[in-house]
């Protein structure tokens, strides 16, 4: 039986830390503070917001919404960024994507300042990634997948790490990341050849494959330790499921994520965290 790798650990560990970085900004006259800024009125967004929304209270993070039309133009967009830039009593943005078809979302993204961008979507953001550079941020879902490593002491010093998958979201980012603790990287992507050759050798794996499922029992060997990035529904079991088929890679691997309760959880806190940090460098 693998450990499971829970993200609620990690997320209160993460939470300890930002309710004590609050009062001591307080204490400065300081309070941190998050946009958020969603165009249009999808699902999945307004769900995202209204749980960033309660886990920033809980930790004493004020939150400010900015909500848009679907209809807004590029202007009125790029208008509202530079307000949110300006603002010195904002010290984070995030901003949903992707974003309607008629918007420029490159221009967009380019349009946010580094130092708020605490989702790292902006190239400087992720250039910093490349460089190691501490002063921007980096994705916060590839930085959930290093904090849970972080959490549970796992030590990536020459371990052979594979991450599956190459978007600027997760996989490039993480690999960069991983590659910064001394791992030695492989990325798959879907041009990869004999795939589970390649991650059955690894020791740490890191899926953000975007399949559901996508990763069977062929795919892993004992003692792996699997951290698996995927939230997708399953219609055939009525529920959230990984890119990783958990029942048939748990009983090989030495420890592994759950999903729901893995990476997901933990992403939201890697966020408030964010806003914290860029509070304390103003």
């Amino acid at each position: 039986m693998a450990t499971i790798l829970k993200g609620a650990d990690v997320v209160a560990s993460l939470n300890s830390k930002i309710i004590e970085d609050v009062k001591t900004l307080e204490i400065k006259g300081i309070s941190p503070t998050l946009a958020i800024l969603r165009v249009g009125d999808r699902a999945d967004d307004i769900s995202y917001e209204k749980t960033a929304k309660k886990r920033a209270d809980t930790v004493g993070i004020r939150v400010k919404n900015i909500t848009l039309p679907i209809d807004v133009t590029q202007t009125e967009l790029l208008q509202n960024i530079e307000a949110l830039n300006n603002d010195n009593n904002i010290h984070g943005v995030l901003m949903f994507r992707p974003l309607p078809k008629h918007l420029d979302e490159r221009a967009v993204c380019l349009a946010l300042s580094p130092r708020k961008d605490i989702d790292g979507i902006t190239e400087t953001s992720l250039a910093g990634v490349f460089t190691g550079n501490a002063a921007t941020f980096a994705p916060c879902t590839a930085q959930a997948c290093i904090e849970i490593l972080d959490y549970y002491n796992i030590n990536c010093t020459g371990k052979r790490a594979v991450v599956v998958g190459r978007s600027l979201v997760v996989g490039k980012p993480v690999a960069m990341m991983l590659m910064a603790k001394n791992a030695t990287v492989t990325v798959c992507h879907t041009r990869t050849v004999d795939m589970p050759g390649i991650t059955k050798n690894a020791e740490i794996i890191i899926v953000a494959a975007g399949q559901i499922e996508g990763l069977t029992k062929e795919y892993f060997s004992p003692g792996q330790i699997v951290v698996d990035v995927g939230i997708n529904w399953c219609t055939e079991k009525n529920k959230l499921c990984g890119d990783v088929k958990f029942d048939e890679a748990e009983p090989i691997v030495g420890a592994i994520t759950p999903v729901p309760g893995g990476v997901g959880t933990v992403t939201t806190s890697v966020l408030l965290s964010n806003v914290i940090k860029s509070a304390m460098s103003n």
